[in-house]
């Protein structure tokens, strides 16, 4: 297992939705004292129901955090930009948890609709999308194959987490709880 200190100062998390990456950003992000910054938000209109921001703008927004902020946990994917978030980040954790699991959560914290959740977009009264559960069975597992490319491309100190079990071990070991 990876220490803190091996993660660095600038960590990008990626993997499904629901998976717990705006979670563990945030946690991580109080613990090390890092900025973080929450993609999703970047990436929607608030006070819509998760309606996308023009591409531009939004990956304006992504390269100002970038030269903005030297220390930073930045969570989300969005393949497009990821290549621009790992050339500067000193690590990346995967959370690549079964589909299965993900949907269970997703659907759980749907219906849970908490305004206060982390990485939670501003506004939004409603959080269930069969769009958002089709991505996450179908769109997500065809992703890896692509993620897998991009790391390896950009070199990244890569933690792999595959099972939420394994990242309670993760919380445990880097004293997050």
């Amino acid at each position: 297992m990876k220490t803190l200190e091996q993660l660095g100062h600038r960590i990008c998390i990626i993997g499904a939705s629901s998976a717990g990456k705006s979670t563990l950003a945030k946690a991580l992000s109080d613990h090390l004292n890092l900025e973080v910054c929450h993609l999703d938000q970047l990436a929607h209109i608030p006070h819509t129901n998760w309606q996308l921001r023009n591409k531009d703008a939004f990956k304006a927004d992504h390269q100002n955090f970038l030269q903005n902020n030297d220390r930073w946990v930045i969570e989300g994917n969005y393949s497009f930009l990821m290549k621009d978030r790992f050339l500067e980040a000193t690590s990346v954790i995967w959370l690549d948890f079964a589909a299965t699991g993900s949907l269970w959560r997703y659907i759980n914290r749907s219906f849970q609709n908490n305004d206060k959740r982390n990485g939670n977009l501003t506004g939004v009264t409603r959080d269930f999308s069969w769009l958002q559960m089709k991505r996450i069975l179908f769109t997500a597992p065809k992703n890896r194959s692509k993620y897998k490319a991009l790391i390896a491309e950009c070199d990244m100190n890569l933690v792999y987490i595959e099972t939420f079990r394994k990242l309670k071990k993760y919380y445990r070991y880097w004293g997050l709880e």
